[in-house]
């Protein structure tokens, strides 16, 4: 089968296409022929990384994992001896290492079916991005009926995500992106849209009750100064230094009253979650929003648009 693969250390034009051996499920896994994957944080900063810090993390001489991807959806193959849930010809979406490829293995846990009203590319651009916008807002953040809810980089993955969650909980949603996006933002939900390039939030005297940062720049301090008395701000992307504020002075701000700055950290993939996901799909309350599609020979170019663009929404890989 083909798969991208990740053998040197270089820019995306580095990334391989090659023939490898399809795997196998064991007694616990599914085998799913891919039809689409997403790309992620998760692919793209890697090499926007100084190279030392990439060897320390990923492997001194070289990548220590090769295979790329993680977010999927497609059609099962086959399944383990214990797999009870999913059999051959099931269409599923979920969650798998290595899913630029033309196949690949996970266990039953890490997969659902995937609804009907989706095709597989929009069922692929959900996992990752929506466990991410879901984990923070109903998880850490606590999300209540009748809040405000501020999303900062509401207009990519992750963003286009909580928005349409926050929605979907009852609360009232002020979306923050670029002009050129303000109307799509409007489309899936948000009740209030501000332009990041001519107005700054953080100093318009209104408060929130949650603040999601996914993609900002501003101080820490700054977010504290725009939330409620008992506001809650969680950073879940952004610049290097914004996280890092976000890690070493969010329990300290957080110490010193009751609004509380947190970094969100990586998401996990219960399959609770997952199903979760599944049902907002299921009743439209959550559309996937894509950017642009790329066929798997063209990964690397997916991932250089994702890191030097401002996609709306989702990148996707398709496998044909």
């Amino acid at each position: 089968m083909k798969a991208i693969l990740y053998t040197k250390y270089g820019p995306p034009e580095t990334l391989q296409l090659t023939e490898v051996d399809k795997p196998a499920p064991t007694e616990k896994q599914v085998l799913v022929k891919v039809h689409a994957a997403s790309v992620n944080a998760l692919e793209w900063r890697g090499f926007s990384m100084s190279p030392l810090i990439r060897r320390l993390f990923g492997g001194l001489r070289k990548p220590r994992d090769p295979k790329l991807g993680v977010d999927v959806a497609g059609t099962v193959e086959a399944v383990g001896s214990n797999v009870t849930e999913f059999k051959p010809g099931d269409a599923v979406f979920g969650v798998a290492p290595g899913s630029f490829a033309e196949y690949v293995c996970n266990g039953e846990s890490k997969f659902a079916l995937k609804p009907a009203n989706v095709s597989f590319a929009q069922a692929a651009a959900v996992p990752v991005a929506a466990f991410t916008a879901l984990q923070a807002l109903r998880g850490m953040g606590q999300i209540q009926p009748g809040q405000k809810v501020l999303i900062d980089g509401a207009s990519g993955g992750v963003g286009t995500f909580a928005v349409q969650i926050a929605k979907s909980y009852g609360a009232e949603v002020t979306a923050v992106c670029r002009a050129r996006n303000l109307e799509m933002v409007r489309s899936i939900g948000a009740d209030h849209v501000i332009d990041y390039t001519r107005e700054d939030f953080t100093k318009s005297g209104r408060r929130y009750d949650l603040i999601l940062a996914v993609n900002g720049h501003h101080p820490i301090l700054n977010y504290r100064r725009a939330l409620n008395q008992s506001g809650i701000c969680l950073v879940a992307g952004g610049s290097f230094s914004q996280v890092l504020k976000a890690l070493l002075l969010g329990p300290l701000i957080s110490g010193l009253g009751s609004r509380k700055i947190s970094f969100m950290g990586m998401a996990t993939t219960p399959k609770q979650d997952l199903l979760i996901l599944k049902e907002l799909l299921e009743t439209g309350k959550i559309v996937p929003i894509i950017d642009k599609c790329y066929p798997l020979s063209e990964t690397a170019q997916a991932i250089k648009y994702l890191m030097n663009e401002h996609a709306r929404g989702k990148v996707v890989i398709e496998i044909t």
